[in-house]
């Protein structure tokens, strides 16, 4: 199987608990926990792969009962995880939320394996089996922001990176900043949401049009911004700003939707769509997750 796209990052256990009551601190509400495959860069893959692409993934899974069951999840989707890190010494990482009616209520994401492997995950890429210095992988990238700030920092000016076509996520707003070394990537295209774009450009922007600019201002060269249920933007240098809204749809999920997003954006544009086409399949797909319509 030859990928079309790597994606790199996390990929790790979601355990989330949902209820269908509305929740504050403190709320102890029935409902249903379930354990699935997760993570940025897994959410990304899993898409991709619905939607007809082949994606590999470039990671750190331990060599633990956990692991071994995700590797086996992911081969069942249609996954080559045939370039991803081993670890004997480092546990399968995971992620737990709890969403209620009235959307997150909390997550903690633990994705210190991910981090404590560093580039060892992008061995493939330098090794020959996917690219090598002076022949680097010129194809799409889907990157998260679950890799460490300085891990971030090397492939924004890595030669193994300088062929490819980046597309870049912030695994949570609290990671955001991690990004800021690739903002100016000649290549790299940011999806975030409206919180985390206003943390990387250091503006205080009411609307995801806005926050767009602000970001380009800032030396993007393009970048998504959603904002929940209201419109979401994309801009690019030296063109217009673009808007689209999203449908109104009923909520019944969320973790996963904005990885939803670029995925359907990515694939959306590899089938040759134009700007305001591409963003209006990457909002529809992402309202059909959020209220349910395709699996998880």
């Amino acid at each position: 199987m030859t990928p079309d796209i790597l994606c790199i990052g996390s990929v790790l256990w979601d355990i989330i608990g949902r209820s269908a009551t509305s929740m504050r601190l403190g709320s102890d509400v029935p409902g249903r926990i379930t354990r699935l495959p997760g993570g940025v860069a897994m959410n990304i893959a899993m898409t991709l792969r619905r939607f007809g692409m082949t994606p590999a993934l470039l990671t750190a899974i331990g060599r633990d009962a956990e692991g071994d069951g995700l590797i086996a999840a992911c081969q069942r989707l249609g996954l080559d995880t045939a370039h991803v890190y081993r670890s004997d010494d480092l546990p399968t990482d995971r992620y737990m939320a709890i969403e209620g009616a009235n959307g997150l209520i909390a997550a903690v994401a633990d994705a210190h394996s991910l981090e404590a492997a560093g580039d060892k995950i992008l061995r493939p890429l330098e090794d020959g089996r996917l690219g090598r210095a002076g022949a680097p992988w010129a194809g799409l990238v889907a990157l998260d922001g679950n890799l460490t700030k300085s891990l971030l920092a090397r492939i924004a000016v890595s030669p193994l990176f300088a062929a490819a076509d980046l597309r870049v996520a912030p695994a949570s707003p609290g990671k955001a900043e991690r990004l800021l070394p690739l903002l100016g990537h000649p290549t790299a295209t940011l999806y975030v949401n409206l919180e985390e774009a206003n943390l990387l450009s250091k503006h205080t922007a009411a609307t995801a049009a806005e926050a767009a600019q602000a970001l380009v201002a800032r030396g993007a060269s393009r970048v998504l911004v959603t904002d929940g249920g209201r419109a979401s933007a994309e801009a690019r240098r030296g063109t217009e700003v673009i808007t689209a809204t999203p449908p109104p749809v009923l909520v019944t999920r969320v973790t996963g939707a904005g990885d939803t997003f670029m995925a359907a954006h990515i694939v959306a544009e590899k089938r040759g769509a134009a700007r305001d086409q591409a963003l209006a399949a990457a909002i529809q797909a992402a309202a059909n997750y959020v209220s349910g319509e395709i699996g998880s």
